[in-house]
């Protein structure tokens, strides 16, 4: 991998230019023969979650993900517990999952695939032995949108050992013959976290029973996004509209949010501005923005310039709006530093922007106020992104 070029260069891991105590590409570098020498061909230990791949799609491996070490085994494979943890124990943790690998079929209704569901619907981590064909491989992995990769070997034997305890919510949810988007809101509703949701309709348990399949996690990620934003966007345009412009921050990971609310009835536009040095951006030489916007009426395309993160971000205004029983037009400013060196998944576009609404607003009576507070705060100047912007341009009595 090749890590951001002038601020890795000059900080050679000691000067903490990137402002993590520890140097995260350092701590992947040390991490990885550790973990190599402790792999073994036989496993026996806590299954956290499932993984389902999306290669050689419809025939895709799908397996467990195991925890080697089991003393952080309740937040090791928990992306809702990491916010404001050290970059370098998020990839620690993620270097101590063991995937393991078979392939089937997504419409395949395998023993096996009822085992791994059993072990997606588990209220905690269940003990299972595996056999691999193999010493299992450390090549750590990165996505735009699923978590960072550790450990991985194709499986010749499995087997549960512990005892998949599913609460009876879960078990009477899922055993009901409701459809995907249903069930998930239903399962949601209930209190189950939208990280689990993900594992579990990758493992092919929604659906009708007719209907039910794989889906490879990466999909997964936002169809989970999606679909509970969709709901719950619709019980939103029913609330009454804010009266005023609040402005919400929030930073980790060197991601810089600013959400901007503004009066009006539901809009979304989401802008990712990216500084050259950054993970995905290490060839630029001037700060790159995409946008993508959301009408009220919904948007007929998936949104190719930014991928998951938009889904991501839609998600936590759609249940911060909720959680106020209001509405507005929404304006998310992400600003992508030097500092975001190695990629996490959208997991940190959730949780920023859960974490912005969660705090107390700057509040402003006219939105050149607001862009002004935002202004201040941002690395590329405001008009950069006023140029771009659908919502922005938009010129209504009260704004200005």
């Amino acid at each position: 991998m090749t890590s951001p070029a002038r601020l890795c260069i000059v900080c050679k891991g000691s000067r903490n230019l990137c402002g993590w105590r520890t140097c995260p590409l350092y701590s992947k570098i040390r991490l990885a023969p550790q973990i190599q020498s402790s792999l073994k061909k036989e496993f026996f230990g806590p299954s956290t979650s499932v993984f389902v791949g999306h290669n050689f799609y419809p025939d895709v491996y799908v397996g467990p993900m195991a925890a080697l070490d089991s003393s952080n085994v309740d937040i090791i494979d928990s992306p809702q517990k990491w916010f404001g943890m050290p970059y370098g124990d998020i990839l620690q943790f993620r270097s101590l999952l063991l995937r393991s690998q078979y392939r089937e079929n997504v419409f395949s209704r395998s023993k096996f695939i009822e085992q791994n569901q059993e072990l997606a619907l588990a209220a905690k981590p269940t003990d299972v032995e595996i056999l691999f064909k193999n010493v299992p491989k450390m090549s750590f992995e990165f996505s735009d949108i699923t978590h960072p990769m550790g450990p991985s070997g194709s499986m010749e034997k499995f087997k549960v050992i512990g005892n998949p305890k599913v609460s009876q919510k879960v078990d009477k949810i899922v055993s009901d013959e409701m459809k995907t988007v249903e069930a998930s809101y239903a399962l949601y509703n209930s209190g189950v976290d939208v990280y689990k949701l993900i594992t579990i309709l990758s493992s092919g348990i929604f659906g009708l029973r007719d209907r039910r399949k794989l889906v490879p996690t990466r999909w997964s990620i936002t169809a989970t996004h999606s679909m509970l934003a969709n709901i719950l966007i619709e019980k939103i345009k029913q609330h009454p509209s804010i009266n005023e412009y609040r402005v919400y921050s929030s930073e980790y990971l060197d991601n810089h949010y600013e959400v901007l609310l503004m009066p009006g009835n539901w809009e979304y536009e989401n802008f990712e501005c990216w500084s050259p040095g950054a993970y995905w951006a290490q060839s630029l030489k001037a700060p790159e923005i995409t946008e993508e916007y959301e009408p009220y009426d919904g948007r007929t395309k998936y949104a190719s310039e930014q991928g998951g993160g938009f889904y991501a971000n839609r998600l936590g205004l759609a249940e911060g709006l909720e959680h106020m029983k209001r509405q507005a037009r929404c304006v998310i400013f992400r600003e992508i530093h030097q500092g975001y060196t190695i990629p996490v998944g959208v997991w940190q576009c959730l949780e920023n922007t859960r974490n912005a609404l969660n705090q107390a607003p700057s509040k402003f009576a006219t939105l050149k106020e607001a862009l002004a507070h935002i202004g201040s705060r941002l690395r590329t100047p405001v008009g950069e992104y006023v140029k771009k912007s659908i919502i922005l341009k938009q010129r209504r009595l009260g704004d200005f």
